[in-house]
């Protein structure tokens, strides 16, 4: 179910990874997902699943929650791996027709499968552990060198925390639409590809006037409360860089480095 979707929640905690300075967050998903991305083998892979193993035991967030967002991509999933399977090339397992699946095709798949999983679980962890509030303090401090440049960096960082904010309730409205339309007789489950297309129009509308409004309440709140960007404003928390940020980065380059180099001391060709 749409529903199901958890990414851009926040889920209030006093864990050490909810207690971490944003800026540190925000620098690990981006080194997270190059970690990712360079893990080209089992091995590296498989180290990678124990650490966000091991990061939302730390943070006491439940796995189910990663669960419920991966539901609507595991078709996606699928599909990408059937094609991994059918047609790269390499040892040859069984073939039947022009398909061909091989030994290489297999691991790649499964390895690809694997990944997409870990980078919607990594990535949603800081959402999970960030304020909208802390995100937004972190993006444009990470962006501020680009004020140089006269960008409007506490703009950009702010509507890149809102559109974050405003994916679970959007999902949340998609969902009561859906309900209200199949209780109005619409039929948004059966059908081929183009009459399902075609019956989603009673949702998309709606959807859309509803995100409209939504903007523009938000708009004329943020102008009743006198707001007018990020010049001259105050914060009620600094961000600083203590010393428990300083082990967490320790002890998450501990985890880069090695993931990395290990695809190229043991490349995916030799297993």
């Amino acid at each position: 179910m749409i529903k199901d979707i958890t990414f851009g929640q926040y889920i209030f905690g006093r864990s050490v990874i909810h207690r971490l300075d944003p800026r540190l967050k925000i620098l690990c998903t981006i080194l997270f997902i190059i970690m990712l991305f360079a893990s080209t083998n089992p091995i590296g892979i498989g180290v990678t699943i124990l650490f966000v193993g091991i990061l939302f035991a730390v943070a006491k967030i439940p796995l189910k929650l990663v669960g419920k967002s991966v539901k609507p991509i595991i078709p996606i999933i699928i599909f990408t791996s059937v094609l991994n399977m059918f047609f790269m090339t390499g040892d040859p397992i069984f073939s039947f027709w022009i398909f061909t699946v091989t030994r290489q095709g297999l691991i790649y798949a499964a390895i690809l499968s694997l990944r997409i999983l870990c980078l919607i679980a990594g990535s949603s962890l800081l959402t999970y552990t960030t304020s909208p509030i802390e995100l937004t303090d972190g993006i444009e401090n990470l962006l501020s060198p680009l004020k140089k440049f006269k960008l409007p960096v506490h703009e950009l960082a702010m509507m890149m925390t809102i559109a974050l904010r405003f994916i679970p309730s959007l999902i949340e409205e998609t969902d009561k639409i859906m309900a209200a339309q199949k209780s109005r007789g619409a039929n948004l489950d059966t059908g081929n590809f183009a009459t399902r297309v075609k019956a989603l129009i009673p949702v998309l509308v709606p959807l859309f006037i509803s995100s409209f409004r939504r903007a523009d309440e938000l708009a004329l709140a943020m102008e009743c409360r006198c707001y007018h960007g990020g010049e001259g404003r105050t914060r009620l928390k600094r961000l600083m860089f203590r010393r428990i940020d300083l082990w967490a980065a320790i002890v998450f380059l501990a985890v880069f480095f090695p993931v990395v180099l290990i695809n190229y001391i043991i490349p995916l060709a030799v297993i």
